[in-house]
């Protein structure tokens, strides 16, 4: 027979499981699954055992009868008993040790020294003191039913804070109930293509998140790359594509190559979803994070019931908070409900609220303007120190976002990115994130993060990478002129102003 003896807290001790089986009686029963707890290791040297009279009330034995077990086991050198700190398992006890058969296991490479991964905060820029202020703000106010089932649209005080914010910062026409809360953008199309609210194929950038593509292809979807140059995707040729009825789109800064997408882009795009029936999927990647540009509204503004907007505070606070959103049209909210199921899944109520809080308290806007600061200042300090040391090598795509593109001579990437292995310097070559099936010219270049390293650690990440980077002038517009950056120092202004929502 079985018996759990539980803890409350008025008494001493650890929880217990303990099987009460076998011949003998209830005391010889004890013993050995006590004895048997402590030889497989269940019970630690040091564990403090329940009083006598508790674990005989939880287990329906006589006091006497766990009292002569926890004796006799005393006197066998398994358990230590001291006046005033109860009864403990014996340091001399020793949990028999399981034989292993041994087994291959594959080899890890060794972790990097520095780390220049895009798509990255700077970690140990949390803002800690003002979440957690905002956590106990919104738990303290926080009515009993929100410790319930979760709703499956997330919680009121978030979606509420979310339509204000989003309309206020990024130009996005919305109202709380179209908004509905996820873990991040890769959830949402999981939702929307994994819960058949859309199918495919869809419309992707010739570079872009393999990452994203493989959700997509789980969903059984297939991908068709839209050509890139230094206006964004070219969305002109949506209108060549049989059978695409969708779009996924980083308007805002095109990843991984950087820029905004022209304003006449963004408006053929919406005119060939309204003439198709189709939608726009607006990721809206790196949109708070601008620096030599004014800044660029959301797609969604100009076409709501066209577009699905995207976005999550990955980049914006941390990745490990697993909070997104999508901003629906009022068409989709249902069947993007019913993909979801009858109860949040994903996303931690306490976490919502204390979103909700952050944002409607300004603590929101503050965090992310200071981060504005310091990964500007940390973007001018690689485009300085390329200017100094390699002056050949032109950072692109850095007008806004948390990275660079540094282009190099066509056929060098594969061995740059080696390189850069060896000297333990994490970072991607634009050749990952090429779709497979693109038919632009391909691109050599290196993508390099400069948030994700800690402050301290900078400066050194910067001079590792100059020491891989290679020596001499490169090719005049080698690779053609997808990359160049024309929102890094000098803007286009009439096609800024028509950016504006």
């Amino acid at each position: 027979m079985t018996h759990s003896w539980a803890n409350p807290a008025r008494r001493l001790g650890n929880d217990l499981h303990l099987e009460l089986s076998g011949a003998g009686g209830r005391r010889s029963a004890l013993t050995r699954a006590l004895r048997d707890a402590v030889r497989d290791g269940r019970l630690a040297a040091g564990t403090l055992l329940p009083p006598y009279r508790s674990l005989a009330a939880d287990l329906g034995l006589a006091r006497n009868t766990v009292a002569a077990a926890y004796a006799e086991l005393v006197a066998e050198g398994w358990l230590v008993a001291r006046q005033g700190s109860g009864t403990r398992v014996a340091p001399r006890a020793e949990p028999a040790r399981v034989a292993r058969v041994p087994r291959q296991t594959p080899a890890r490479p060794a972790p990097a020294v520095h780390h220049l991964r895009q798509g990255q905060p700077d970690a140990a820029s949390f803002p800690r003191a003002a979440w957690l202020a905002s956590a106990r703000r919104a738990l303290t106010a926080a009515p009993n039913e929100a410790f319930g089932p979760g709703d499956p649209r997330g919680r009121p005080e978030l979606r509420r804070a979310l339509a204000g914010y989003l309309a206020r910062a990024r130009g996005v026409r919305t109202t709380p109930d179209r908004i509905v809360v996820c873990s991040g953008v890769a959830h949402a199309l999981r939702l929307l293509f994994g819960g058949r609210v859309l199918r495919g194929p869809l419309a992707v950038e010739s570079y872009g998140l393999a990452f994203h593509r493989a959700v997509l292809a789980a969903a059984g979807v297939r991908t068709v790359p839209l050509t890139l140059d230094a206006d964004g995707a070219r969305t002109e040729e949506l209108a060549d594509l049989a059978g695409v009825r969708a779009a996924l789109l980083t308007p805002a800064h095109q990843f991984p190559t950087g820029g905004p997408l022209h304003p006449r882009r963004r408006l053929a795009a919406l005119g060939w979803a309204e003439g198709r029936g189709g939608l726009v999927l607006e990721d809206d990647y790196d949109g708070e994070f601008r620096y030599d540009r004014d800044p660029v509204g959301a797609v969604q503004g100009l076409a709501p019931e066209r577009v699905v907007y995207l976005g999550s505070v990955s980049k914006s606070l941390s990745p490990a908070l697993r909070l997104g959103w999508m901003v629906l049209p009022e068409r989709l909210v249902g069947p993007v409900l019913d993909a979801k199921g009858e109860r949040e899944a994903w996303t931690g109520v306490t976490d919502q609220l204390t979103l909700a809080d952050f944002l409607d308290s300004g603590r929101y806007d503050r965090h992310v303007r200071q981060m504005r600061q310091r990964y500007r200042a940390r973007r001018d300090r690689l485009v300085a120190l390329l200017a100094a040391r390699a002056p050949h090598v032109t950072p692109t795509g850095v007008a806004a976002g948390l990275h660079a593109v540094l282009r190099l001579p066509a056929g060098t990437e594969h061995q740059v990115v080696e390189a850069a292995a060896g000297r333990s310097i994490a970072l991607d070559g634009l050749a990952v994130f090429r779709h497979p099936d693109a038919t632009m010219p391909a691109l050599d270049g290196l993508v390099v993060g400069y948030a994700t390293p800690p402050e301290h650690a900078y400066a050194a990440a910067l001079e590792a990478l100059c020491r891989i980077l290679p020596s001499g002038p490169l090719p005049r517009r080698c690779g053609g002129p997808a990359l160049e950056d024309r929102g890094s120092t000098r803007s286009n202004r009439r096609g800024r102003r028509e950016n504006q929502p």
